[in-house]
């Protein structure tokens, strides 16, 4: 199949793009021939699409209902995208319940949630540091922060809940809360193979965001073997993994709110996860194909 990514910036590291990478890879390992200019089969428009080449596929990563921003201004753009497409693929099952709430239902639509390259996070060995060597266990939260990815809160569930021998790495920019721990410690931005070793090095991951839809870096640290604490609300539950540490958030209705100021986690409300989903990017690679020959079909 001849496939058109449409709104992808394969150079950028930010979750939508830097899993469009990997979705464009796996494409071309199956054999379809991804982002040619000429007469492509199907358009997969990544939220928005710029343009029009062939029947339209949009993927959704979530939709504005932060009520400190003009969100039906905002969402004026995804929503014609979403009328005039073929089909749509969400990423979650969450994804797909607000953005009917918002847009209606879509006649042609599935659930892919993301996916990674489980044979190259294989290929990558453990992380090495002083840092590390020092302590017994490795805990990681990673993100491009903002005030919803809740740091402060990964924080706080460290410092409340590991042992003192262990130490907790923070990756990613802007980091919003103080860090000034003795067992916290910042990493900075780092690049996908050097996350993936920290990641294979750490034993928890925490990500208390609230109401992310499917966190991609969530994808990769379970598949690199960590056991995952993530918030309720949201998607993220859907591919942290059996066994992973849900702890119970807002009950959420759908309607606008401050995402911006999330609630406080209550740490002893928890249960264990018992949802499981494929992260394999080949298994997720056949399920684009498959969703796509259904639309043309």
């Amino acid at each position: 199949m001849k496939i058109f990514l449409d709104s992808v910036d394969f150079n950028s590291r930010s979750g939508p793009n830097s899993f469009g990478l990997k979705l464009a890879n796996q494409l071309t390992k199956d054999g379809h021939r991804v982002n040619l200019d000429e007469s492509p089969d199907i358009q997969l428009s990544f939220i928005l699409a710029s343009q029009n080449k062939a029947p339209i596929v949009q993927r959704l990563d979530g939709i504005y209902f932060n009520s400190d921003q003009d969100w039906e201004r905002l969402n004026v753009p995804i929503r014609e995208t979403h009328k005039k497409a073929a089909g749509v693929i969400y990423q979650s099952d969450f994804n797909k319940l607000l953005t009917e709430k918002y847009f209606g239902k879509k006649e042609f639509s599935t659930v892919i949630r993301n996916g990674t390259d489980l044979e190259a996070i294989y290929n990558i060995p453990s992380g090495e540091s002083e840092v590390f060597n020092k302590y017994d266990k490795v805990w990681t939260c990673a993100s491009s922060w903002r005030p919803h990815k809740r740091l402060s809160e990964n924080v706080r569930y460290f410092l409340e809940n590991a042992s003192e021998e262990d130490c907790l790495i923070v990756a990613g920019e802007n980091p919003d809360c103080d860090l000034n721990y003795d067992r916290v410690f910042y990493a900075g931005n780092l690049d996908w193979p050097t996350l993936i070793s920290l990641y294979k090095r750490s034993s928890y991951f925490l990500h208390l965001a609230f109401l992310d839809h499917c966190p991609n870096v969530v994808v990769d640290a379970v598949a690199s073997g960590c056991k995952v604490i993530c918030a309720s609300s949201g998607g993220t539950k859907e591919i942290a993994g059996p066994g992973a540490v849900i702890i119970e958030d807002l009950e959420w209705d759908f309607r606008p709110l401050k995402l911006y100021s999330p609630p406080e986690l209550n740490f002893d409300n928890f249960r264990e996860n018992d949802k499981n989903s494929s992260i394999d990017i080949k298994k997720v690679s056949q399920d684009y194909y498959n969703f796509f020959s259904k639309v043309l079909r």
